[in-house]
């Protein structure tokens, strides 16, 4: 993995750079026949006067207790129906499942924690990603939890407290870097995880990414249609992997056109709005003629930045972006967007955090995003 220094790009502006069952068809245990009534219909779930348990549930459903614990538990060899009816049941009498007792009995939490950092401007990619985890571990047995980590915070903390305590299954975390520390640590203990981007060791472990390199590329590709020469780049923190693989995407592109292309110095896509704006607007007195910017956020504190000093998208200036949610069309429609789909590495770090728990000899899921230039015909991937 190449370093910084090793990609041949420069930097601009003059600010320091800001801190980037069925059985077979055979017999579930049913006390009642079809866990219904005498009609043959559902059965009622009885008005709730205690906390619901296990029992309760066997009772309505006139099925085994063991049965609707397996049923809960989303058994391979249960009647689709089976784990349905009790499923409705648990969810109709409010049924939580006792931790203490799920772990004694099966040696797992059924949880899967998701770490993040909680820094503000990171919030909307964040969101989306909540929402496709929760809804890819719907109707599974696990249930996903978040912790947060502060900036200027040791991003291990929380990874070990989990570990340590017992507190989940697995955890997903993002912000990885080439030889990340948590990722070492993770695999040292044979604890299963999976992150969102890349690790010197991808092959070793589960991990859902988008190609940035390749975003990198298209995005000086049309500044470059544009007739922009002179390019500045908005990228994440630069100890991180996925910065390092965009700048690298910028860096050749740039090249093999003659452009020149550079970090904008004191501006990170993870950063607060006004930090970018500033550091933009330091950088356009160098003469910039198109932004390549890797955040939403970023992209509109570049726009207020070449917006106040009387610059015009599409006229004086470029701007390519990244978004997770689509919104910079409807800010400024001049805008040229990449869309990440974080809805689609929610559903794979979801996959990929269960089999990891489930069948812990299995190759670890993984799955790249390549992102298309909607401009040329030629697929990233080729």
């Amino acid at each position: 993995m190449a370093s910084y220094n090793d990609l041949g790009v420069g930097r601009i502006g003059s600010a320091a750079q800001a801190g980037f069952a069925s059985r077979a068809g055979g017999d579930e245990n049913v006390t009642n026949p079809a866990g219904s009534g005498a009609d043959g219909a559902s059965p009622p779930v009885a008005e709730r006067t205690e906390k619901p348990t296990l029992k309760t549930i066997a009772r309505i459903t006139g099925l085994a207790v063991p049965t609707v614990s397996r049923a809960l538990g989303d058994a391979p060899d249960l009647r689709p129906e089976t784990k349905a009816l009790v499923r409705r049941v648990a969810d109709e009498l409010g049924y939580v499942p006792n931790r203490a007792g799920l772990r004694l009995r099966t040696g797992r939490t059924q949880v899967i924690s998701l770490v993040m950092s909680a820094e503000h401007d990171m919030m909307n990619n964040t969101a989306r990603l909540i929402s496709s985890l929760a809804g890819a571990l719907r109707g599974t047995s696990f249930h996903l939890n978040v912790s947060y980590f502060f900036p200027g915070e040791d991003p291990m903390k929380p990874i070990r407290h989990i570990v340590e305590m017992g507190l989940a299954d697995a955890v997903i975390f993002n912000q990885t870097q080439p030889e990340d520390r948590r990722v070492a640590w993770l695999m040292e203990r044979h604890f299963p995880f999976a992150t969102h981007g890349r690790t010197n060791w991808a092959a070793r472990h589960p991990w859902a990414d988008f190609d940035n390199e390749a975003f990198g590329v298209i995005g000086v590709r049309r500044l470059a249609r544009a007739g922009r020469r002179r390019i500045g780049v908005i990228a994440p923190p630069l100890d991180q992997n996925y910065a390092q693989d965009f700048v690298a995407g910028v860096a050749r592109e740039a090249k093999a056109r003659g452009l020149e292309a550079g970090v904008i110095e004191g501006a990170s896509s993870d950063g607060a709005s006004a930090i970018v704006r500033e550091a933009v607007a330091v950088a356009l007195s160098a003469g910039l003629d198109g932004i390549v910017a890797c955040s939403t956020n970023a992209a509109m504190a570049s726009v207020a930045a070449l917006e106040g000093r009387g610059m015009r998208l599409g006229r004086e200036i470029d701007l390519v972006a990244k978004e997770a949610i689509p919104f910079l069309a409807l800010f400024r429609r001049e805008i040229m967007v990449v869309q990440e789909d974080v809805g689609r590495v929610g559903a794979v770090l979801a996959r990929a955090a269960i089999r990891a728990i489930t069948e812990p000899e299995a190759p670890p899921l993984q799955d790249l995003e390549v992102p298309r230039d909607d401009f040329d015909s030629k697929d990233m991937s080729t």
